[in-house]
């Protein structure tokens, strides 16, 4: 059998962090004095990267060392907010176990910093069971740029054509379709009608096994 392999964003796919990051955001630009509202996060924040949502909150450039700073701070917020509350979206462990023993490579591709990544693996144990872990330091280009995805597939030595990725932003949808892969919608944060059009969607991962994973690859 060929190698395939199943990759997965982080926020909102293996765990479902938006409503911290949100509760996290709302300190911190409270902090700042930044007005902000429950749409503007919808539209820009979810699946952005800390660069992108720090200059449109802002209404001004945020780089460099700038916003390093401002970077970790917001996300030091977020892992307090958060670190006694990781747990997956339902059945994902299962799903993960599965994907391992039927000989799958699997990797996690994320635009959220190494920390927040470390914290939520190790809390949920399941570094040995990832073939390839990614974060936004790993990448000059953030998605909807497909360099994650495709760096992942070359960690992993996987062919683009025979990954599939588990997405829940339209940044991230966009990533993975723009590499060549498969896209599996995962409804957590977003519609079907808010995603690009994905090759399969799920609300949780009782909906979606390995025979499914093969039929959506060789399709």
């Amino acid at each position: 059998m060929k190698q395939q392999c199943v990759i997965f964003d982080m926020d909102g796919v293996i765990c479902h962090t938006n409503p911290h990051h949100v509760k996290a955001f709302e300190a911190f630009f409270n902090k700042y004095e930044i007005p902000y509202t429950n749409e503007e996060f919808e539209e820009h924040m979810y699946g952005k990267h800390n660069g992108y949502i720090m200059t449109h909150f802002f209404k001004r450039s945020i780089a460099g060392e700038e916003l390093t700073l401002l970077e970790d701070e917001k996300e030091a917020m977020f892992r307090e907010v958060y670190k006694d509350k990781v747990e997956t979206i339902p059945h994902y462990l299962e799903f993960l176990s599965e994907l391992k023993s039927r000989g799958f490579k699997t990797a996690v591709a994320t635009s959220a910093p190494r920390a927040n990544l470390d914290l939520i693996i190790s809390t949920l144990k399941i570094g040995d069971k990832m073939d390839s872990m990614m974060s936004s330091e790993d990448v000059k280009a953030h998605k909807p740029n497909p360099e994650v995805y495709l760096e992942s597939a070359k960690r992993v030595g996987v062919s683009p054509a025979d990954c599939i990725v588990f997405e829940d932003s339209f940044s991230g949808v966009t990533a993975g379709l723009n590499a060549g892969m498969k896209v599996v919608g995962v409804l957590s944060t977003h519609t079907k009608e808010q995603l690009p059009p994905c090759n399969f969607y799920i609300n949780d991962y009782s909906e979606v096994n390995v025979d499914k994973v093969l039929e959506l690859l060789n399709s």
